[in-house]
């Protein structure tokens, strides 16, 4: 089983988002501590080891160290909005 770690960024972002999408967004990642690849998972090209899934119009951008067994959310946007940077 993983170890899921949010950066301060993502848990701020996380925190701003309605309750209603908040909650679904915490039971996917919470799936990842099982599966960290789960159908759907898609790797982002530009980054090592980054991955990212979709939750409704909301995507999570995620690390994954198998060495460690650690999960590392780094960010959680809307879509229009997660590839851009601040």
């Amino acid at each position: 089983m993983y170890k899921i770690l949010i950066t301060k960024s993502a848990f701020k972002e996380l925190e701003n988002l309605p309750k209603a999408f908040r909650s679904n967004i915490i039971a996917k990642i919470d799936e990842l501590a099982v599966e960290p690849r789960p159908s759907g998972v898609r790797k982002l090209e530009s980054f090592t080891n980054s991955y990212r899934i979709r939750v409704g119009s909301y995507r999570v951008i995620y690390k994954i160290e198998d060495s460690e067994l650690i999960i590392e959310v780094i960010k959680v946007s809307d879509r229009k909005d997660v590839y851009r940077n601040k």
